[in-house]
């Protein structure tokens, strides 16, 4: 393969991950819609089916990617499985606040966390990590401040929940980040150390007349069987991207979840939006559009070539 050869597959290699990448971003925005579809049963117990299912699913990609040496190697690491009971209890707790925002009218309260999340992953970075905090970050955090202030005054309360959303998911970055496996195999280990809990949560719930079989009609079965589907796929689609687009560049696609999440709460949902709200998300955006361009500009300057 000669040079111009090698740079069409590269650019066309680059188009598939933009493809995924904002695939990934627009499945994680509607999962509103998904998730509006199992309101009939509690948040934990729709979560726990999401976990039992995910983890079916998972275990099969995998299987066919590494192997089963390859799946059970890691597992014998000193502390492997509290640490992924850890990163698994972070997830679940996620997974089922988000659950729960959705179908209780707080979807453009989903946004409002996810939008923080980005600045909490890297505060958690300055804590745990130790991670340079530069004036671009530090600049993005006090605007990310401010905008939540601004929400406070608008709601008349703080939006405990999208703080919590984005505090449970940064905390479950800094799980991955020591544990450092592939997305599909780390995902599998966070699901199966608590695949004894949801099995026996869901058989409780199910043999007392409280669970999904109990109430729902086969086609909410049938979106209930979807939901380890749902949760493989953008993350699939994810890693997908994270090979063939700068890091730097998957970041900043991240924030398409979040803002389509806000439209369909807006225009779909009909959630209300005043004036402050919009001005508090306004703040936020300038913030997170300060923290990407610190990115980018970092990232210059740690090319070869380029920088001082």
């Amino acid at each position: 393969m000669n040079p111009g050869e090698r740079t069409e597959a590269q650019k066309r290699e680059y188009k598939i991950g933009w493809l995924c990448a904002v695939s990934c971003g627009i499945i994680w925005g509607g999962l509103p819609i998904y998730w509006k579809q199992l309101d009939f049963i509690m948040p934990v117990l729709a979560m726990f089916y999401r976990l039992s299912l995910a983890c079916l699913l998972v275990f099969l990609i995998d299987l066919k990617i590494y192997g089963w040496k390859q799946i059970v190697e890691p597992l014998k690491e000193r502390g492997a499985l509290w640490s992924y009971l850890l990163s698994g209890g972070l997830i679940s707790i996620n997974w089922s606040l988000y659950i729960y925002m959705v179908n209780v009218g707080k979807v453009i309260q989903t946004s409002i966390g996810y939008y923080i999340e980005p600045l909490v992953i890297a505060v958690f970075g300055l804590l745990f990590f130790r991670e340079k905090f530069d004036r671009y970050k530090a600049a993005a955090l006090g605007l990310a401040v401010i905008g939540v202030l601004i929400m406070v005054l608008s709601y008349g309360q703080l939006p405990v929940l999208a703080l919590l959303l984005a505090v449970s998911f940064g905390g479950y970055a800094v799980v991955k980040k020591k544990v450092n496996q592939p997305a599909m195999l780390a995902l599998f280990y966070e699901t199966l150390v608590l695949l004894p809990l949801a099995v026996g949560f869901i058989l409780f719930m199910e043999l007392t007349g409280r669970g999904a079989f109990t109430t729902a009609t086969p086609v909410q079965l049938g979106w209930l069987s979807l939901s380890g589907l749902v949760t493989a796929l953008p993350l699939v689609l994810f890693a997908m991207a994270a090979n063939r687009i700068p890091l730097i560049e998957l970041g900043l696609s991240g924030y398409l979840s979040p803002s389509v999440a806000l439209l369909l709460g807006i225009f779909l949902f009909g959630e209300g939006f005043d004036i402050y709200q919009f001005i508090g998300f306004c703040v936020i955006w300038v913030g997170l559009a300060i923290f990407t361009a610190g990115n980018f500009i970092y990232a210059r300057e740690q090319t070869p070539g380029r920088g001082v």
